[in-house]
């Protein structure tokens, strides 16, 4: 199923940890209308500006599947309202400051210097950026798009 011109269902739902386990990563109707809505307006244009392909490394996750990675409770993953990703050729820190500058979504974070994770919903977005770093060995949470 596409949900957009570039991306589809299947690529928003790969799992290799559901995959190994045995979970079901099924989404919803509701949890596909969100991934459509990711992908159409934060997705696309990504792909759009760079011209280059956008690889997801996870999108949508089911509760079972959340609880197995280790994720949030909270995470918008769960509700097809996330994606991790990079773009091949593009540093994640260019990514991140261009889509910082030129799109809206709900939450935007630098990871670790590895990838994105870009969350999109419908209502008000919160345009909140942070970025991961792991300090003395925990990871923290800063305040806006940090080398």
């Amino acid at each position: 199923m596409k949900l957009s011109p570039h991306f589809t269902l299947a690529e928003m739902t790969v799992s290799q940890t559901a995959a190994r386990r045995g979970i079901d990563n099924t989404p919803g109707d509701s949890e596909i209308a969100a991934l459509k809505a990711l992908s159409i307006e934060v997705l696309e244009p990504v792909r759009a500006h760079f011209d280059r392909p956008v690889i997801v490394s996870s999108g949508y996750r089911s509760p079972e599947l959340n609880r197995a990675i280790g994720g949030s409770s909270t995470s918008q993953h769960c509700k097809g309202e996330a994606a991790d990703f990079t773009v091949p050729g593009v540093s994640v820190l260019d990514l991140a400051r261009w889509m910082h500058r030129n799109l809206q979504y709900d939450q935007l974070i630098y990871e670790f210097g590895r990838w994105v994770h870009v969350s999109y919903r419908a209502g008000a977005l919160r345009n909140m950026e942070l970025s991961a770093k792991r300090i003395a060995g925990r990871t923290r949470y800063l305040p806006g798009i940090q080398e």
